[in-house]
């Protein structure tokens, strides 16, 4: 879901694409492409002015070269992969984690207070959006015309602990045309035990292995981050063990 779109131009027909979308409130901008951000960004907060440069930072697979682990095929999809991470992280407020399937981004964690923190909160929305495709979630028979938002939350009730929320007799009735099964844990659980080739990127090293070990329950085999922890060998062990491939970008993609 989103609520507008910047773009350099758009071709007529998918101007008319977009202007249905929200009922034509859609918020469509054009953007200069040859406009060039100012090299230094300033901020002023209690008085104090913070300067730094412009992070013009060209992201591109040179970053990908330095492939730390005792496995180093790194298919194309997974090289792409990367490479979008890496771009999301790029724009996300620090300290920040990314998920990427197939070229989607399918988790983010920004703005923890530390690694593990981002790594779990991503891992999560993840393995949410894996749920969201599981054969009983794709079978629910939602009664006519109703809102994709009200749809939408529906399913993140039918997926989460609190379930009942929307199963309860007297309640399911505004959303389903038939009371779906409960998701139990268990079928949550093994449904996301099969989910792989999942990429992650990190805006800074993983300080520890238990960020790889998070990030493998979320069916993750790449790895992009910085490198340059003291304990960098502690996790390149952990993803060796899991034969999962880490490059180390050696650049660190803060933004506050």
């Amino acid at each position: 879901m989103s609520d507008g779109v910047i773009a350099p131009g758009y071709t007529d027909e998918a101007l008319e694409i977009l202007k249905t979308k929200r009922k034509g409130g859609y918020n469509v901008v054009e953007i200069d492409p040859s406009y060039e951000p100012a090299p230094i960004e300033r901020r002023n907060i209690y008085g104090i002015t913070f300067e730094q440069g412009y992070n013009s930072l060209d992201i591109n697979e040179e970053m990908l070269q330095n492939i730390v682990t005792e496995n180093k095929e790194l298919p194309h999809q997974a090289k792409h992969d990367m490479l979008l991470s890496l771009i999301t992280l790029k724009y996300t407020q620090s300290n920040s984690v990314c998920y990427v399937k197939n070229g989607m981004t399918i988790g983010v964690g920004a703005g923890q207070q530390s690694r593990i923190h981002c790594t779990r909160l991503a891992g999560n929305k993840a393995d949410i959006w894996w749920l969201r495709q599981h054969p009983k979630v794709l079978g629910l028979q939602f009664v006519d015309n109703i809102r994709r938002p009200d749809r939408d939350n529906a399913i993140d009730l039918y997926i989460s602990d609190e379930y009942e929320d929307v199963l309860a007799e007297g309640v399911w009735q505004n959303t389903f045309k038939v009371k779906p099964e409960v998701l139990t844990a268990e079928e949550k659980t093994a449904w996301i035990a099969q989910m792989s080739g999942v990429t992650v990127g990190s805006d800074a090293f993983f300080p520890f292995g238990d960020n790889v070990e998070r990030a493998r329950k979320s069916g993750v085999q790449y790895i992009a981050q910085p490198g340059g922890s003291i304990r960098d060998q502690q996790v390149i062990d952990t993803a060796n063990k899991y034969d999962m491939v880490m490059a180390f970008t050696g650049i660190r993609l803060f933004h506050h």
